[in-house]
């Protein structure tokens, strides 16, 4: 346990899952989030985290609404940002004025929003984060945990190399949430991330289901690998490099086409049959997803890089008219991308 004052701030069902692991081992955690009813279920009740094998109850956090913030009177060593990714930017500034002069934001979100958190509190001040944590929250309070500790897994990194020695700081604090891995190049690690979720996240959103029920429809599978070439490509573009990620061995990574298959398995049984992702949750719920930050930020670099995305352009469609309420999630939204990407 460490002596860090510490802040989560967006406790949706990762951070939660988060915040709960924190409190658990002792450390000195403060959660902030900006839906009323979980802050008020956290406050009177705690938290109830089911996972495949066990229920946990926390039942003693200390829980805050935004608008509590200004009342704490206290500066934070350590904030882990878990919000959407779109809301990154503005939840960095809110927190800047409560975040300690060497205090350390890191973002633990999808997404290449740590450019961003960097133009906000500065590179000294910034670490990144990629997580593998299947989670998901519907009622106040209620969090369903997929991928328990053992199998939770983070990269951390800096893209200043005279903050590398304090890479340890936060990855004493990590450590009590999941299995934590230092990366050299972390932007190329959330790349990856991005190109993991390119694949499984609009796929399973347009159609409304989980791995378990998805992978039994013919034509699957080839879409979500084509939809990772893309972003891969894109990466690669960019100048990204190839990354072992969730728990992946650099053997793993040999062979980009090989790597794709790889990342699609591994993600598929870590998070298990049931687990419905964030895209989905979002969908369920009525509410904006992250497509214009994963699928919708590979079709943008594409551009920029003279490359074509017949695949994601299709994803990022389906899902932006489900937001809107045109189309609902459903497996006959598999046949229309299919009829739209080989028009």
């Amino acid at each position: 346990m460490s002596n860090k004052r510490i802040a989560v701030l967006g406790t949706g069902a990762n951070g939660s899952c988060t915040g709960a692991d924190l409190t658990r081992a002792g450390h000195d955690v403060v959660l902030i989030d900006q839906w009323p009813a979980h802050v008020e279920a956290m406050r009177k009740d705690g938290l109830l985290i089911q996972m495949p094998e066990e229920e946990l109850r926390v039942p003693e956090l200390r829980a805050y609404h935004l608008c509590d913030v200004c009342t704490l009177n206290q500066t934070f060593d350590i904030v882990l940002l878990m919000t959407k990714a779109y809301d990154a930017r503005w939840m960095a500034e809110f927190i800047k004025p409560y975040l300690a002069d060497d205090g350390l934001l890191v973002g633990v979100q999808n997404s290449m929003t740590l450019d961003s958190l960097t133009e906000v509190v500065g590179p000294h001040r910034t670490f990144g984060c990629v997580i593998e944590l299947s989670s998901e929250i519907y009622v106040p309070g209620i969090v369903q945990r997929n991928t328990p500790p053992k199998k939770t897994w983070l990269a951390l990194g800096t893209t200043d190399k005279a903050m590398e020695p304090r890479l340890a700081e936060v990855e004493a604090v990590l450590k009590d949430v999941g299995r934590v891995t230092i990366s050299n190049n972390i932007l190329s690690a959330k790349w990856m991330k991005v190109v993991v979720n390119s694949m499984t996240m609009a796929t399973k959103s347009i159609m409304g289901m989980t791995s378990g029920e998805i992978f039994q429809i013919p034509g699957v599978r080839e879409l979500m690998l084509r939809s990772g070439e893309e972003a891969l490509a894109a990466g690669q573009a960019i100048g990204y490099k190839i990354e072992p990620i969730i728990g992946l061995k650099a053997e793993d990574a040999m062979g980009s086409n090989r790597f794709l298959e790889n990342l699609l398995d591994k993600m598929t049984v870590d998070v298990g049959p049931t687990a419905r992702n964030a895209m989905l949750q979002d969908h369920i719920k009525g509410r904006r997803t992250e497509i214009d930050d994963i699928n919708g930020l590979v079709v943008r670099e594409s551009r920029r890089h003279g490359l074509a995305t017949p695949v994601n352009d299709v994803l990022v469609d389906l899902n932006r008219r489900i937001t809107a309420g045109e189309l609902k999630p459903d497996a006959a939204n598999l046949q229309m991308a299919l009829s739209m990407i080989n028009r």
